[in-house]
């Protein structure tokens, strides 16, 4: 442990988070002699986000650094929104982050008979009481921050009353609705979470692990905790909300024999630009079809953001930079998109792929004529070799890089102007082609056949490069672009009156039909390219085959991160 104290005291000079600094005074007074023990609690009521991928690299990274254990539990105590595909999803994501949960997997579920115990134990104690107001009632005495509660008329009720209804309760002899069993504390407190809070309602609900045995469940400020105690926890990270809720967490802990005692630490949550976070909206994207699922690309789950092409390392990456704070804040998703973007550049291989195909008849290459044509795979890693491309008489280009009547500044195709084919040879339009409506539908072009591979021997200069594919022995596949889901930057910032579906941008997603290199078409679902002047894209997981390719646009090419740091 002497180690551990030492790296992380220098870590500390370096400027390390307060959290790990916490960590490094715990562990210099002794207060935490013990293995550090974090946890992840999600609950399994949605998949996961991009919010909870700070927490994972957090929690995870912090017992990794400290040579600790990091659990991750499932804090399964409302069996009415409680799934096992949320169970599985969850446990799919913090793995494919690279976090290790071979070990055993925790469950609140599993802690039930000793929560129940320890709520007998605070009734025996005088702590605890069943209250039978309605739930509009309760709410309505609790007063306000600025004004005290009343107390509950059934706040004085006997231990051996409390005992019996509390009995009836677990029993399902009792109503929804009807009572539930709630902490003594200070209905006059400052802070409202010490006003009586709820420790456990009637819940006739199946649970997807323990069946029916249950017909009350724990409240999630109730069973924190001492989810935290049992499994020997020493920090609890939480996020900023639960600030407010570390008295109760304490309270708890101090009035029930516990086997120890964890120190919870709050931090801010995860805001994202042009994102919602809230697992309720979410689920009513999925549920009302404004999303295909919730791996749909557009959404900011880690089954999302993994389908769209993200990788584990980038996503780390990205809440490692972002930094730990104490004060909220919107981080720009640009940066995100900044981080994917570099790593791709390394390490994803080139295609082409003519997205708006305009066809071009190149009229001086031989007719019946096709030849293969060199190209590197990446040229900022000579190791992934090269690969070859048909190429022919016909071929297309984008619509976009042929302009009739072009401005000086485009360098693009045009009538008598020359530009040169990627890999391939210097082209010149020399005529257009159009249909009854005057929409061109077709160039025709001359090549230089002493070009060949993209550059003149005599060594004169063009300006544009475009890409290309081959009429004859391109392939027909779905791209999919994909754009911000929301419109406004800080969806906190809605306007009154308005919801947050009132945001959604019409253009998140446009399907093209396009044409690809014949390769593309063979690759493997999952696997990444830069196509060239378009931006990265990744063979969809879901939908990519031989017969029907399919490629999401993970980032487009256009850096807006890198031009906004050099403003």
């Amino acid at each position: 442990m002497a180690d551990v104290n030492n790296n992380a005291e220098n870590e500390s000079k370096k400027g390390v988070d307060f959290i790990r600094q916490i960590i490094n005074e715990d562990l210099k007074t002794g207060k935490g002699t013990q293995q550090v023990q974090t946890r992840f609690p999600p609950e399994p009521n949605g998949y996961l986000h991009i919010g909870h991928a700070k927490s994972i690299c957090l929690n995870f990274g912090i017992a990794e650094e400290y040579k600790g254990v990091c659990k991750l539990r499932f804090d399964d105590t409302n069996p009415s929104r409680e799934e096992q595909e949320y169970v599985d999803s969850i446990v799919e994501d913090v793995r494919w982050l690279g976090f290790n949960t071979d070990e055993k997997i925790y469950f609140a579920s599993d802690y039930f008979d000793q929560l129940y115990a320890w709520a007998l134990e605070l009734i025996q104690s005088g702590k605890a009481y069943v209250d039978s107001q309605s739930a509009e009632e309760i709410r309505t005495m609790r007063g306000t921050p600025t004004k005290p509660g009343t107390d509950s008329p059934y706040r004085n009720r006997s231990v051996e009353e409390n005992l019996e209804l509390f009995d009836k309760m677990r029993k399902g002899e009792l109503d929804e609705g009807t009572c539930i069993l709630r902490a003594k504390i200070d209905m006059a407190h400052l802070n409202m979470n010490m006003r009586d809070p709820a420790m456990y309602r009637i819940r006739k609900a199946s649970h997807h692990r323990t069946g029916d045995k249950w017909n009350i469940y724990p409240m999630y400020d109730f069973a924190h905790g001492y989810e935290d105690a049992i499994e020997g926890i020493t920090h609890s990270i939480c996020t900023l909300e639960f600030e407010n809720h570390r008295p109760l967490y304490n309270w708890f802990l101090e009035n029930v024999a516990v086997p120890c005692h964890p120190r919870q630490i709050e931090f801010a949550r995860l805001n994202l630009s042009y994102t919602v976070m809230s697992k309720r909206k979410l689920l009513e994207l999925v549920k009302e079809n404004y999303v295909s699922d919730w791996d749909d690309p557009r959404m900011p789950s880690i089954s999302g953001f993994r389908r769209r092409g993200y990788t584990p390392a980038s996503i780390r990456r990205f809440c490692s930079e972002i930094g730990i704070s104490k004060v909220n804040s919107l981080v720009d998703i640009n940066f995100l998109q900044f981080i994917i973007r570099e790593e791709l550049n390394s390490s994803a291989e080139r295609a082409m792929a003519v997205l708006d195909p305009l066809k071009v008849v190149i009229t001086n290459y031989p007719e019946g004529q096709s030849e293969e044509l060199e190209a590197e795979n990446n040229p900022a890693n000579p190791d992934a070799g090269t690969r070859m491309v048909p190429f022919g008489r016909e071929i297309y280009i984008e619509q976009n890089d042929f302009m009739e009547d072009a401005p000086k500044k485009f360098f693009r195709l045009a009538p008598g102007r020359e530009v040169r084919l990627k890999h391939a040879y210097f082209i010149t339009c020399d005529e257009v082609i159009k249909d009854a409506d005057g929409n061109v539908t077709e160039l025709h072009c001359s090549y230089d056949p002493a070009t060949r591979g993209g550059d003149s021997p005599d060594g004169r200069k063009v300006k544009g490069t475009l890409h290309w594919v081959s009429a004859e022995k391109a392939v027909k596949a779905e791209v999919r672009l994909y754009d911000k889901l929301f419109s406004l930057e800080n969806m906190d910032e809605m306007e009154e009156g308005k919801d947050y579906k009132d945001y959604l941008n019409p253009e998140s997603l446009i399907v093209k039909e396009s044409m690809v290199e014949p390769s593309l078409a063979a690759c493997e679902a999952g696997k990444s390219f830069q196509f060239l002047r378009q931006g990265y894209f990744i063979a969809d997981v879901r939908d990519h085959s031989a017969q029907h390719p399919v490629f999401n646009r993970t980032v487009a090419l256009k850096d807006s991160w890198a031009k906004l740091q050099k403003k």
